[in-house]
Formats: structure tokens, C-alpha cells, sequence
């Protein structure tokens, strides 16, 4: 999928992997603007160059940044990579196709400030620390039939998700789903979920899915 991964950066894993599927049916025309927000390793942003989109791929993170630019050096794909906070830096703009795998993990209160390499899943007591402001502030961003696809997991409340974006006027519904067993993150706080009812009982594995919302033209 990419060549490396610097230490302390989010490397690919089902989830960008399972919102790379939903990227290729949604195959974005050659010339396409793309935006990939919390790029990472730069995964999602060169699957979008190979379709020859036209793409951005924005990070907070210092090593995401290198990482994904070391990426598109070796893949001679050509990628616009900007450092900043989601939307920060391309505000103004406006985009055929916007990508986001945030960080969705729920955290315990103690938790809710994420630090070093836990700022790449750790996402406040709901999940939804980034969610919500990329529901928030997506959507602006789409031209007119435009498309935001986000991935995050079930535990982060895909329902509100869908809320927020048919609020925003989009047109919006779960187009993946993949259940995956528990990764090393989940299992670490696998008891706080279940006392926090975030995760039944019965539970044993955990549920991705890509939502897909588009503007009306």
C-alpha cells in the first residue's frame, strides 16, 4: 500500500484499507480535487493520485507530514501536502471528493487529552472529538455533487455521524461495513467500554464502517 512509515505515525490498517474500497467505487475522475485530511502515512492521498485526482493531504502531525511527502517522492505521485489543523489549511476552498479516517477510539476521562503516538486514535469519551467538527465543517468544502467519505468505527455512534451531515443538507448513508477483532488499543480498555456501556457484552469484535454523504448539485 505505501513504502514506509515513520515512527510515531498512524500506519494503514482496516480501516484505511476498507475506505481505499469505498475511494475506488467511488472513482474519482482524472483531474478531480481530492482532499485527504489527517493523511498519516499518505495511504488514502496516493490511492486518489492513481485514479489521477488532483490532491490535497493535510496533517497537524510534523512525522505525518514527512511521512506522506517521503510517500509520494517514492511512488512519484503528485501529492500537495500541507501541515495544519483538519480544515485549517484550505479553508476557502472547495473540493469534488473529501477523505477522513480521524481518530474515533473512545477514551476514558483520564484519556481525553490525547498525547504522543495516541493523538493518531484517542478521540475523547465518545469518539467524536474530530467527527464532529469534520461534520461540521465538511461539508462546506463540497462543490456541488461533491462527496465526503469517513471511516470510523461503530463505537463512535455512526448514527449521530449520519445525523449531523443529513442536517448539513447532504444526502448521506453507510455504504462499508467490516467487523474486525479487537486491536491492541481496544483490548487495552476492552473493560472500561463494557462498564461504559460502549460495548455489549457480547461483543468480540469491532464494527468499521465508511459513511458516504454527498451535496445535492
Amino acid at each position: 500500500m505505501i513504502s514506509l512509515v515513520l515512527p510515531g505515525v498512524y500506519a494503514p490498517q482496516d480501516d484505511t484499507a476498507l475506505l481505499i474500497e469505498a475511494l475506488h467505487e467511488e472513482a474519482p475522475a482524472p483531474g478531480a480535487h481530492v482532499l485527504d485530511v489527517g493523511t498519516g502515512s499518505g495511504a488514502l492521498a496516493l490511492a486518489a493520485a492513481r485514479h489521477g485526482a488532483e490532491v490535497t493531504a493535510v496533517d497537524v502531525s510534523r512525522r505525518a507530514v514527512w511521512t506522506a511527502r517521503l510517500n509520494a517522492w517514492l511512488t512519484r505521485l503528485p501529492v500537495r501536502i500541507r501541515r495544519g489543523n483538519l480544515f485549517g489549511p484550505v479553508r476557502g476552498r472547495t473540493y469534488d471528493l473529501v477523505l477522513a479516517n480521524p481518530p474515533y477510539v473512545p477514551a476514558p476521562e483520564e484519556r481525553r487529552r490525547p498525547r504522543g503516538r495516541a493523538v493518531a486514535w484517542d478521540a475523547g469519551y465518545d469518539g467524536r472529538l474530530l467527527l464532529d467538527r469534520i461534520c461540521r465543517d465538511g461539508p462546506g468544502l463540497l462543490r456541488p455533487g461533491g462527496v465526503l467519505l469517513i471511516v470510523h468505527s461503530a463505537l463512535s455512534g455512526p448514527e449521530r455521524t449520519l445525523e449531523l451531515l443529513r442536517g448539513a443538507g447532504l444526502k448521506a448513508a453507510v455504504v462499508r461495513r467490516r467487523w474486525i477483532a479487537f486491536g491492541p488499543v481496544l483490548r487495552s480498555r476492552e473493560d472500561w467500554l463494557r462498564r461504559s456501556g460502549l460495548l455489549a457484552a457480547a461483543d468480540d469484535k469491532e464494527e468499521l464502517v465508511v459513511i458516504r454523504a454527498e451535496r445535492p448539485c
